[in-house]
């Protein structure tokens, strides 16, 4: 640990989850629980879900058979036009398939002292900026030091064990939740054979008869299977127990290290499949390997590692950022809100970064790639009307570019299932999504044909993830990817949403149906969901085309596809706007049947699409600030988040605060408990400051990340805002190395809420193209070609010529 390192502590053993500290290398997750005696890891691969590839493509076969199609979309837009919601309702209810897949918890390593409940405990603690949890306690005069962290060089889960002034003994045993179907153990490891299921049904369809489903083998060709080992080097003395586990006696050392090998990894790496002997073979080797390079070398490389992903980009509001910091007394029990900025988010870099790494699996979800439950709340699955974007929101802006790539990895596959499904339902070109999706690529509407349609019914999923592959261009200014990656699927979307629309007979397009997640409006007093044009659609559909546009232009495409954009842009509604002044939800002035909803659904244009900026559109900005102030705070985590985005981007620093302030105290109540959906009950922290409703989602967490970098560093209106939400309460403070759109990247201080200077750095993008500067009320434009930097004070003046950076 280096003198400058953020480091959380607690002072006992976690006793639940929920106190437990977070590792992980993207693939493989773990739950730190720490302790004397019997100390549990909870694991988690990142690979490990129920289902099958051919899942999305026979669900929708099945729904194709049951008659739903492009025959009867016409039909249901009929019934809206004529008013009658409850067969427009009856209709679309129809085209729900069943429910995305499940993440799975796959195994459990204890590691038993003897005696230890006799030791005396000295804490535990997470670190921050290099992903070590670590723990210590006293036996009979011998200090025991216990590290955990998960390697992304070597792929592996290690843990080491070392005691100083005598020595221990440690009983070591591996389990999973899931089918158990093999296990050899020998002194050097033990190996686990395990069949995943192949469906699993969420908590809230508890009519499911067999709500985790094993086949028994191979199904179509893909056989659910997952393998586990466990490698151990001690200098003690190690034998196998009755139970398959391990003994080991007399150690002053142990090195455990763990692996993984899963047919859902080669199916989403897109690698040839192997047995179940060459998967058992394959985790074997990765953990012999990892356990070959010793304890020393395995720490070194893996802070290294880190360190390089997580030390470039830095920020601390306030005077405090390195040290170590009681998590109870300091952060959600103490009363500097700077150290808790600071805190959030680091917490934020720190989970993205340990769950989300190119090229070892899915993207995070809902849960990060933390889960011990059967049957998780929502499956832990990717629900992509908000959960699933803002998990990325804080990407790019924090240094973490690298870990957007398994999100855009998701959209390559779910773009080939929405294929089918805008294809087969709808009769359109491009590729569509909907509320939720899971590895294997689902992209039908959920439900089971009794799902609510104001959320189960919603076509512009694709639409918004589409927005990350503009933003990571924007930030990154890579034609390359822009070109091989994002065009793609950008272009699908846009196709999509052309066929999608149709022409109301005024000359304006509307999408029909349409609705607000998860939201409703009242028509005769009957809570209802299915209108036209909801404003969400609008913004995301013109926010889509106007970048599928600008993509075109910069590659030197000129196609019928833009001509047909280029068409249709100038056909879209635009943003409703209420007498009172409100930005409206829906195309008419309907009344909300929840006012105050925990969805900001039709704010979207405001954050994160940017059509609404205070300097462009000022009567919108004010018409979305008067709509956020009907909405009011509170509510949960994401919800918490989101509008502290919105607020920053208003540049309503006070509000913004306010509500940050809100969403980072402990929760009160039971964690264990579910909340409503309705937000009548509250969220807050829990005791590792993971982000709850209850139930817990990691989007919060990441979420809140987002939002403090953008109070403190705005680049969406093309220029590079310095301090543009920053409450007066946060009066000093230092960036490093933060990104902006175009290539830029930003080190400043600040000092009694002033700027005390600045520097710029252009990694990318075009050096002709004007850097423009603001700061509190001052702007300044400058030239500052790739690969310079260039220093300013605190009146944004340079301080000399730009320099290589």
């Amino acid at each position: 640990m280096h003198s400058s390192d953020l480091v959380l502590s607690w002072p006992a053993p976690a006793a639940t989850w929920a106190e437990a500290a977070p590792v992980g290398n993207g693939r493989i997750g773990a739950m730190v629980f720490g302790g004397t005696g019997r100390a549990r890891i909870q694991i988690n691969d990142s690979t490990v879900w129920s289902g099958t590839p051919d899942g999305p493509a026979t669900a929708l076969a099945a729904l194709r058979a049951q008659g739903a199609g492009p025959e009867r979309l016409e039909e249901v837009r009929a019934a809206l036009r004529a008013g009658d919601q409850d067969r427009a309702e009856s209709l679309l209810m129809t085209f729900e398939g069943p429910y995305t897949q499940e993440y799975l918890p796959y195994a459990d390593l204890h590691l038993t002292v003897p005696g230890g409940e006799r030791a005396e405990y000295r804490g535990r603690t997470l670190d921050l900026d290099t992903a070590v949890a670590e723990d210590a306690f006293d036996l009979d005069g011998t200090t025991v030091r216990r590290r955990v962290w998960a390697d992304a060089v070597t792929g592996a889960l290690c843990a080491t064990l070392d005691a100083d002034g005598g020595t221990v003994d440690l009983a070591v045993e591996l389990s999973t939740p899931l089918r158990e179907i093999l296990r050899s153990a020998a002194p050097d490891g033990i190996a686990l054979g395990i069949e995943i299921p192949v469906d699993g049904a969420p908590a809230h369809e508890p009519e499911v008869a067999e709500p985790l489903r094993y086949a028994d083998g191979p199904v179509d060709g893909y056989d659910p299977f997952g393998a586990l080992a466990l490698a151990v080097h001690t200098d003690g003395t190690t034998t196998v127990d009755d139970e398959g586990g391990l003994r080991v006696i007399g150690a002053s050392h142990v090195l455990l290290t763990l692996a993984s090998s899963t047919a859902a990894d080669r199916d989403w790496s897109g690698s040839p499949a192997v047995d179940r002997a060459a998967h058992l073979a394959e985790a074997g080797e990765l953990a012999a390997r990892a356990l070959a390079r010793g304890a020393d070398r395995l720490l070194k490389d893996h802070e290294a590692d880190v360190r390089a992903l997580l030390g470039g980009t830095s920020l601390r509001v306030g005077p405090r950022r390195s040290g170590t910091y009681d998590v109870a007394r300091d952060i959600l029990g103490g009363d500097d809100e700077l150290l808790t900025a600071t805190v959030l988010f680091q917490l934020g870099r720190h989970l993205l970064a340990t769950a989300s790494r190119p090229h070892t699996g899915p993207p995070a979800n809902l849960q990060g790639i933390w889960n011990a439950e059967l049957r998780p709340a929502w499956s832990s699955n990717y629900t992509i009307n908000i959960n699933t974007q803002m998990n990325y929101w804080g990407a790019e802006t924090v240094g973490l570019s690298a870990c957007h790539a398994p999100l855009f990895d998701l959209l390559d596959r779910l773009a080939v299932q929405g294929t089918r499904v805008a294809r087969e339902l709808y009769g359109a070109r491009g590729w569509v999504a909907h509320h939720n999706t899971d590895p294997w690529g689902w992209a039908l509407p959920v439900g089971m044909g009794h799902g609510a349609t104001s959320w189960a019914l919603w076509m512009m999923g694709g639409a918004w993830l589409s927005q990350h592959l503009w933003d990571h261009y924007e930030f990154t200014r890579d034609p390359v990817f822009l070109r091989e990656r994002a065009w793609p699927l950008l272009s699908g979307c846009a196709e999509f949403l052309l066929d999608w629309l149709v022409d109301d007979g005024t000359g304006h397009l509307d999408t029909l149906p349409s609705t607000s997640p998860e939201n409703l409006f009242l028509a005769d007093g009957v809570p209802r969901s299915l209108t036209r044009s909801a404003a969400m659609d609008l913004a995301l559909i013109r926010a889509t085309f106007q970048r599928a546009l600008t993509a075109a232009e910069l590659l030197g495409l000129d196609t019928p596809l833009t001509g047909e954009i280029r068409a249709a842009l100038l056909r879209l509604r635009p943003l409703p706007v209420s007498p009172e002044g409100r930005l409206q939800e829906w195309a008419e002035g309907l009344t909300e049947a929840d006012p105050h909803h925990r969805h900001l659904s039709h704010l979207i244009a405001v954050h994160p699409l940017g059509l609404i900026d205070p300097d462009s559109t000022p009567e919108l900005a004010d018409a979305a600030r008067k709509s956020m102030d009907q909405r009011g705070p509170g509510a949960m985590g994401w919800s918490w988040s989101w509008k502290i985005a919105l607020r920053a981007w208003l540049r309503d620093a006070s509000t913004a605060r306010s509500l940050f302030l809100e969403a980072v105290r402990p929760l009160d109540g039971d964690s264990g408990v579910d909340a409503p959906v309705d937000g009548s009950r509250w969220g807050g922290l829990l005791p590792n400051l993971f982000s709850t409703h209850p139930p817990f989602q990691i989007d919060g967490n990441y979420g809140l990340m987002a939002g403090v970098a953008e109070m403190v560093v705005q680049s969406h209106t093309g220029t590079l805002d310095l301090l543009p939400a920053l409450p007066a309460q946060w009066a000093e403070g230092e960036a490093r190395d933060l990104r902006c759109r175009g290539g830029l990247a930003v080190d400043f201080a600040w000092n009694e809420g002033e700027l005390t200077g600045a520097t710029v750095r252009r990694h990318a993008g075009d050096s002709g193209e004007p850097v423009r500067i603001r700061c509190l009320g001052r702007t300044t434009e400058l030239l500052l070609p790739v690969g310079h930097q260039v220093e300013l004070d605190a009146l944004l003046r340079p301080r000399g010529e730009p320099v290589p950076c």
